[in-house]
Parts: structure tokens; sequence; C-alpha cells
């Protein structure tokens, strides 16, 4: 089997890529980055240019799957320009691989692509689960509807599409985590705003093994990427900081405060998404790390 990722290099796609050469699966991989080309046995780049509407069509000779994980940070500071940056990372780049399918003899036959469960409005009490249709009144919300639709269209190739709606991920370098330790590591940790919102979190493990499940089960759909048991951000700074052996002595900090550091990218610490995984576990999938305090004995 091989597959073609998008993203290959990134926390998520560095973990699916290493995932999928240990089980014999060969990967290709799209860079914008030439001098990030390598050409090994069962691992081989090739080069691309979405700005420029340039791509390598050999990329996609032989690939029986796509793994879609390609997107700029959604945290850095929202500027117009980033917000640009952010929504075409992730639209202009699946316009242009289906462009290369459409004009190219392939055996592509499923995709596999990142989302986000930040399109779930923020609430303190509501469970989601995927049949849920509301989305969030925000900046994210509007980026994973315009994502999601861009990848939808590769049905019309008729191309298997399943979209993995991508929780709070935990990883021990890199990610949330690396950001919520830094200033726990100072004794200077505290929850955010009330400390009351949703953190549906997933150990960097499980959203590797998703993936792979997805793809070897053939998935097509929507399937929510998170552990079975989500925590508040108070219990999750709380957590932390005891896996650290630090003390969490500062008051919450304050929502306008946050307001003013961060500005519109604050909606992202502040807003609060419960989601379930059923739908993944009723798929067959066993999750790895099921409770938060086993994922961060293993992360830190």
């Amino acid at each position: 089997m091989r597959v073609l990722i998008t993203g290959a290099t990134g926390l998520i796609g560095s973990k699916i890529s290493r995932l999928c050469r240990e089980k014999g699966i060969d990967v290709y991989y799209l860079s914008t980055s030439k001098d990030k080309l390598e050409d090994e046995p069962n691992y081989k780049g090739f080069y691309w240019n979405p700005e420029e509407n340039e791509i390598d069509p050999n990329a996609i000779q032989g690939v029986d799957a796509i793994i879609n994980l390609v997107g700029a940070s959604i945290a850095e500071r929202w500027t117009p320009e980033q917000k640009e940056k952010i929504l075409k990372s992730r639209t202009e780049t699946a316009s242009l691989l289906y462009k290369c399918l459409e004009e190219n003899e392939h055996q592509v036959r499923n995709l596999v692509s990142a989302s986000a469960i930040g399109v779930y409005p923020s609430s303190l009490e509501k469970l989601y689960t995927e049949q849920d249709q509301g989305v969030d009144d925000s900046f994210v919300g509007e980026v994973v509807v315009k994502w999601e639709e861009a990848v939808d269209n590769f049905r019309d190739l008729g191309i298997q599409v399943a979209k993995i709606r991508i929780g709070l991920v935990l990883a021990e370098n890199g990610g949330m985590l690396q950001k919520l330790k830094e200033p726990v590591n100072f004794s200077v940790g505290s929850p955010l705003g009330s400390g009351k919102q949703w953190q549906s979190w997933i150990h960097i493990d499980d959203i590797g093994g998703i993936f792979m499940f997805a793809l070897e089960q053939k998935l097509s759909g929507i399937y929510n990427a998170v552990a079975p048991n989500p925590v508040t951000n108070k219990e999750l700074v709380n957590e932390v900081a005891s896996q650290m052996g630090k003390p969490v002595w500062l008051p919450n900090v304050p929502k306008v405060a946050l307001k003013l550091v961060l500005g519109e990218m604050s909606h992202l610490v502040l807003s609060s998404q419960l989601v379930s995984s059923d739908k993944i576990e009723q798929q067959g999938y066993t999750f790895k790390y099921v409770n938060l305090t086993k994922a961060l004995e293993d992360l830190i």
C-alpha cells in the first residue's frame, strides 16, 4: 500500500508517517521546501507550491490513499494576513490536489483529512456528537466549514472521504501541552477565564492511531478524535502542575486580560467544547489513553 501525506513533517504528520513506515506502507509526501525532499525506498518527497498552483504529478503515482494534514498554525495571532493564510492553506491546497487527481491517471480511493472540533458552538453543557449541525460563530467555525467543504469535493472523483475532527492534542514536544508547561514550570500557571470551559483532549498516540484506523478500515464520514473523558481547563492546568510537581496558587487569568493579550485568538482558550468519542469507538477503535492522568504521566 502507498499513501500520500500532506503536512507530513508537522507534529501529527511525522507521527503518522512513522506509523505507516512501521507497518510497511510506502509514504509519499508533498513539501513546499525542496530542501525537505527525501528519496528513500519507502519515503519519498515531492515538491508543490500551492500559491503558484504548482504540484509534481508524480506524487500520486501508485498512491492508494491520501492523508491530508496541511494547514498553517491556528495558534498565531489572528491578523488579517494570518487569517487569510490559515484559510488558504487548507482550501487552496485541497483544490490543487483535487485538480492534480482530476487531470492525471490515479488509483486513489480514500482520503482521510484533518478537521477540528472547533466547529462546534461553545457550550458548558452540551455534549457534541458528529450528528450536530451547529457551527460556532467564530473564525474557527468558518475555517472548519470551508475546510470540510473543500475535502468533500473529492467525492466527485469517486473517492471516499473521512474527516477527523481533532481535539486538543497532547504531545511531549509541541502542541498545547508545551504552551501549558511553560508557565507552570515557573509556578505561574493558572486556569484561563472561568476555568470551567471543557477541553476535549487527545494523546498524540491516539491521534496517530485514529488516522491509521481510518486509513486501514477505509472509513468515510465525520469522526471526532478526542479521548473519552474530557476535562475542564481548571482540571487540565491542575493535573499538568501536579505531574510537574509545581503549585497552582495564582488566581484565574481574567477573560478581559486574555482578550487584551491574544485579541480574537483568545477564543481558542476560552471556548468550551464537550465532545463525544463514541462514534469512532463504535467503529472498533480502542483508545490507548482514556484518562488525562495516564496521558500526562506518559508525556511528562
